[in-house]
């Protein structure tokens, strides 16, 4: 309704400041012709808007003009963008409210507290869904205050992991992108050396933020990790293969390319301690999640570079493959490669 895009204009513009034209019409999915007409019945309603024309114009209240609405404090705030997690309102058809609602919340927000709004509902979700199968349970966490201090700090975690079925915890350093509540269970998504992990919170036995600065991929958002983790996990619930694999150091960085969709850890030194290096060998240790025994064959490619050591299926299934392209080119190797003519 018209009444509602002009709140909803008059709101952004009170956020923001100056909005160029195209940016309000895409925000609010009407024509630029629409906007300019929505912006002469706010001002002839009273509201001191302006528009400038050109390459750096754009729709601007006069400075000092604001709809006030005041009395939340700065955690009140954060709570209340904890409402926006992507998705989480869609069953129920309500994500374009829910949008609506929280640009007039946050443009009556006092302006010391926006940034700390705004940034909690990037690092924060809430999925309510349980796994179709997989991690469950619900466990007391003792070091999820300082799991959310990294996260809001931007600053790097070092962390000792219980992994399940382990006797002793294992040392990470992670840079991570934020937190998630699953059914329950909160979890933390972060990258080890540059590939995604997802950490239950109650199997973090100690925790300490440190003075670096976080190293997240660049362009990379809590909500894609998570839906890449959520992913994994599914597929292994429903019939994945966990493979484990060792490949040559100067071969792995090729390796983590082509294979980050699918890579759930690395292990260099093979104890997971950061105190691994250059003195561990020639080889890296890595568990892949893969679809099926036969995608395992994606692996041919790095030859004699990538060994896979377990599951015993999947070494079967490379050596079958290995076979018959030795068997394809046995002549070649008997007598010589054969001539164009042949």
């Amino acid at each position: 309704m018209k009444s509602d895009r002009l709140l909803s204009i008059l709101l952004l513009l009170q956020t923001r400041g100056r909005v160029p034209a195209h940016e309000l019409a895409e925000r609010l999915e009407v024509s630029v012709r629409t906007i300019y007409r929505d912006v002469e019945a706010l001002s002839a309603s009273g509201v001191p808007v302006y528009a400038e024309r050109g390459r750096h114009g754009g729709i601007e209240l006069l400075p000092g003009y604001r709809t006030d609405v005041t009395g939340l404090t700065a955690d009140e705030s954060r709570a209340l963008f904890l409402l926006a997690a992507r998705g989480a309102h869609a069953a129920l058809g309500l994500d374009a409210a829910l949008g609506t609602a929280l640009r007039k919340v946050m443009a009556a927000l006092p302006a010391p507290h926006r940034p700390a709004a705004e940034l909690t509902s990037r690092r924060i979700l809430v999925d309510a869904a349980r796994w179709a199968r997989g991690p469950g349970g619900e466990l007391p966490v003792d070091h999820l205050g300082t799991l959310q201090e990294a996260v809001f700090a931007d600053r790097r975690l070092r962390v000792r992991y219980l992994h399940s079925g382990a006797e002793e915890p294992r040392a990470y350093t992670l840079d991570p992108y934020g937190l998630v509540a699953k059914a329950g269970v909160w979890y933390l998504v972060a990258d080890r050396r540059g590939v995604p992990r997802l950490f239950r919170a109650d199997r973090v036995r100690a925790a300490a933020v440190t003075d670096e600065p976080v190293r997240r991929r660049a362009g990379v958002e809590l909500a894609d990790v998570w839906a890449e983790l959520k992913r994994r996990v599914e597929r292994r619930s429903g019939g994945g293969v966990e493979v484990t694999a060792r490949v040559r150091r100067e071969r792995f960085e090729l390796f983590l390319r082509l294979n980050s969709g699918v890579l759930t850890a690395v292990d260099e030194d093979g104890s997971g301690d950061e105190g691994g290096g250059e003195g561990a060998g020639d080889w890296v240790t890595v568990r892949l999640e893969l679809e099926a025994v036969g995608a395992a064959r994606t692996l041919l490619p790095f030859a004699d570079t990538v060994e896979v050591l377990a599951p015993p299926e999947v070494r079967e299934e490379l050596a079958r493959a290995a076979a018959a392209v030795t068997a394809l080119y046995a002549d070649e190797l008997r007598s010589g490669p054969r001539s164009g003519n042949d």
